[in-house]
């Protein structure tokens, strides 16, 4: 397809897609205002019929209260005539009482000990009738009975009188009848008058709300239905009951007491519910009967229990948006036609520039960059004949520069391949799966593999014990990492082990991604000899510097032994607890001897969970006596709770017992020496030892636990050099802080095990 048909097309679709989108958004418009519109119509017309049926209510409750009224005055009057006592009065009597008085039949209740019983009527079909089933009724004539004001909320209440509802009569369930009861304590009987309310009725149908929900019908034919709710009834079942054999649905339980209500939806007694306890419009949208509708619950202010629901068909709605719809489309349609006939024109003028400017681009497809084009316009086209001409000479300067630059990166090339070949570290280059793609000459001198006997293959030079670090390394440098100066071990061809000096890269393709592995190695065996010849000497030089610390190291014990055999000879009965101690220190002055005499070939340390708090206790009975001795309290804070810490007890205790001994030397005249025991999570656990003493001054403070640096006239400097490395042995650190004049304080910390969080000691 041509660009000028393209062009066209384009020109002709975008119009189509504006109007499209515009008839859309006036549909979708049109429909949500017609839509709320509706539901503004539909609260309009509840609003007046809330207020109409206001008025409504107000007419039948002024024409109940005057027959209720009526009734009384009647009941007072049939009292003033009838005999007090009811076996007195005949129902004759009563017959003709009723027409003097005006009303239809009079009725004379008895109550018994569980009933209240009709038996006196000018209405033979009331004679019997019982009123125990009758609900509140029964209640109110109950209440008339005791002489209590009635309390119920249905009905008319004066003094000495309740008229109920208008409804349905129990002995003739054709007829509709206002009922009055009157009973002051005067006789032994309830006067009931009665007249039948068709009146009352015709005047619903023709004046009230079954009136006022016709005409609203009549006047608006979109509106399906109108319907009064009450929402004492919605939802439950209908009290329906049986007079004369006649199932009666009494009119003041219905949950319809107006209009009709056949369009009925699934959550209609929800939604009615929901407007009654919220107080505002509930609106949604259903499909009833074969109708797409819209339904509105609107509760009616000052009627807690009464909601008008209002039914729209949407189908009006939908008819007038497709008579709307038609006119736009009819519209469009032309506005297409008229855009196609006008693209095609415009498009071929635009074109005819563009193909002058398309056949010299051509010539410079082939090569022919000193081409041209005449630029005759400032628009677009000019600007983009313009453009090719600088494109044109760009071109011809760009293909010089690539010619230049090709021939540098050959150089380049050679000079890097000259650099890979001579140098004299290994480089082999890998793939993924590590089959080799490139070595260097170094690589056959250190390994002695030829070219030709190493592409193209794994290299399986790696002992057992190291493939699961290489592994680890592949995998970083694989992930995106690189590897510097990793030492490692690798076999030669003849299966001689090298010490090599390992860098690993990965290798990227143009777009980023890792395709190769790049290693350098280094041989370091004969740097690593060296490494090794210091290492021996510097282990001598360290075994000469602890045969001087022995003489100090065990000098601790042996004075401890000492004051307990001045004790002894004080004291010629010795607690056997403190020759348990004894022989302790005995055998760790052999453990002492016995490290140094291995330490030029050293052995593994025993480290086990210790209870440091039981620790520091067997070192500050060992001090005891030699604390005493010396005017010295020992005063120890030990938490109850520390978790057990993974060392080796002798070596701890040495360097407890070296701290402790430091302490006491330091207080010649006596004082206090504190040791604190704190768990102190998730560090691990404090152990602070604070003397009196004449403290440490700044520049020698710095220079503790140096090789044979001592502030004693008598001391070797390195009891604290080896307590030093014993705590860095176990992953702890020791710090001092110290005031002239006041004292020395030294904090050891020790790291908790992995598992000694919850090994807590009680």
């Amino acid at each position: 397809m041509s660009i000028k048909a393209k062009l066209a097309w384009f020109i002709s679709l975008t119009v189509t897609v504006v109007l499209l989108l515009n008839i859309s958004i006036y549909y979708f418009n049109s429909k949500l205002e017609l839509q709320s519109n509706a539901e503004q119509q539909m609260l309009v017309i509840a609003k007046q019929i809330g207020q109409s049926m206001e008025t409504a209510q107000q007419s039948r409750r002024l024409i109940e209260n005057s027959l209720g009224e009526k009734l009384r005055l009647a009941a007072i009057a049939a009292q003033n005539q009838l005999d007090p006592d009811i076996a007195n009065v005949s129902n004759e009597q009563l017959e003709v009482l009723s027409k003097q008085l005006g009303v239809d039949d009079i009725t004379l209740w008895v109550r018994t000990s569980n009933d209240i019983v009709a038996v006196k009527s000018s209405d033979p079909a009331e004679l019997n009738i019982s009123s125990k089933t009758w609900g509140y009724w029964y209640t109110a004539f109950n209440q008339l009975f005791d002489l209590d004001p009635v309390t119920i909320k249905e009905g008319q209440k004066l003094s000495h009188f309740w008229a109920g509802p208008i409804n349905y009569a129990t002995s003739n369930p054709s007829h509709i009848n206002k009922w009055g009861s009157y009973y002051d304590g005067t006789t032994n009987y309830m006067i009931n008058p009665f007249i039948n309310a068709d009146v009352f009725m015709k005047f619903e149908q023709s004046s009230g709300s079954e009136a006022i929900a016709s005409q609203v019908l009549k006047d608006n034919s979109s509106i399906l239905e109108v319907t009064g709710f009450n929402t004492e009834f919605v939802g439950k079942k209908p009290i329906i009951k049986i007079k004369k054999g006649m199932p009666i649905y009494n009119l003041d339980v219905r949950s319809v007491i107006f209009g009709n209500n056949d369009y009925i939806g699934r959550n209609d007694n929800e939604n009615i519910m929901l407007a009654k306890s919220t107080g505002d419009v509930v609106t949604t949208r259903d499909h009833i009967n074969g109708h797409e509708v819209l339904k509105s619950f609107v509760p009616i202010v000052g009627q807690s229990t009464t909601v008008i629901g209002i039914t729209f068909d949407l189908g009006t709605i939908q008819n007038t948006l497709l008579r709307q719809l038609s006119v736009q489309a009819l519209i469009s349609l032309g506005l297409i036609l008229f855009t196609a006939a006008a693209s095609s024109f415009l498009a071929a003028f635009i074109i005819r520039s563009l193909n002058q400017i398309l056949s010299k681009v051509n010539e410079i497809a082939q090569g022919n960059f000193g081409v041209q084009v005449a630029v005759t316009s400032s628009d677009e086209l000019g600007l983009l004949a313009s453009r090719v001409n600088t494109m044109s000479h760009n071109l011809q300067t760009y293909t010089t520069q690539l010619k230049d630059a090709t021939e540098e990166i050959r150089h380049t090339k050679q000079y890097l391949e000259s650099f890979v070949n001579h140098t004299s570290d290994a480089i082999h280059v890998s793939d993924l799966s590590g089959f080799l793609i490139q070595i260097n000459k170094a690589f056959e001198t250190i390994y002695g593999w030829s070219e030709q006997e190493a592409l193209g293959t794994k290299l399986d030079n790696v002992p057992e014990e190291y493939r699961e670090e290489f592994q680890k390394l592949l995998d970083i440098v694989k992930n995106g990492g690189s590897i510097t100066d990793q030492e490692t071990v690798r076999y030669s061809k003849e299966g001689n082990p090298i010490d090599v000096s390992l860098t690993i890269s990965p290798i990227r393709n143009e777009s980023g991604e890792i395709v190769a592995i790049a290693t350098i190695s280094r041989n370091i065996t004969a740097r690593k000899h060296t490494e090794e010849v210091l290492r021996r000497s510097e282990k001598l030089s360290v075994v000469g510097q602890l045969a001087a610390g022995v003489a100090h190291e065990v000098r601790n014990p042996l004075t401890t032994l000492r004051g307990f055999v001045q004790l002894l000879q004080r004291d010629e009965k010795l607690s056997p607890a403190y020759f348990d101690i004894m022989l302790s220190e005995l055998d760790r002055i052999n453990f002492i001897i016995s490290e140094f005499l291995v330490v030029a070939k050293p052995q593994a340390i025993h480290f086990q969970l210790i209870n440091i708090r039981d620790t520091l206790r067997d070192i500050v009975m060992l001090l005891d006596s030699e604390a005493n001795f010396n005017n010295i309290r020992l005063v120890t804070y030990l938490d109850e709770q520390v978790p057990l810490v993974m060392g080796e007890v002798n070596q701890l205790k040495q360097v407890f017992l070296n701290v402790m001994k430091n302490g006491i030397e330091s207080m010649p005249h006596g004082g206090q020496l504190t040791i604190e025991l704190r768990y102190a999570p998730p560090e691990g656990i404090l152990i602070r030892i604070t003397d009196q003493g004449s403290g440490i001054s700044e520049p020698d403070l710095s220079r503790l636990c140096e090789p044979f640096f001592t502030r004693k006239d008598e001391g070797t400097g390195l009891g604290l050099m080896v307590s030093q490395q014993i705590i860095d042995n176990h992953k702890g650190s020791m710090n001092f802080r110290s005031q002239l004049n006041v004292g020395t304080v030294v904090e050891i910390k020790l790291p908790l095990p992995l598992t000694a969080t919850t090994a807590i000691e009680k």
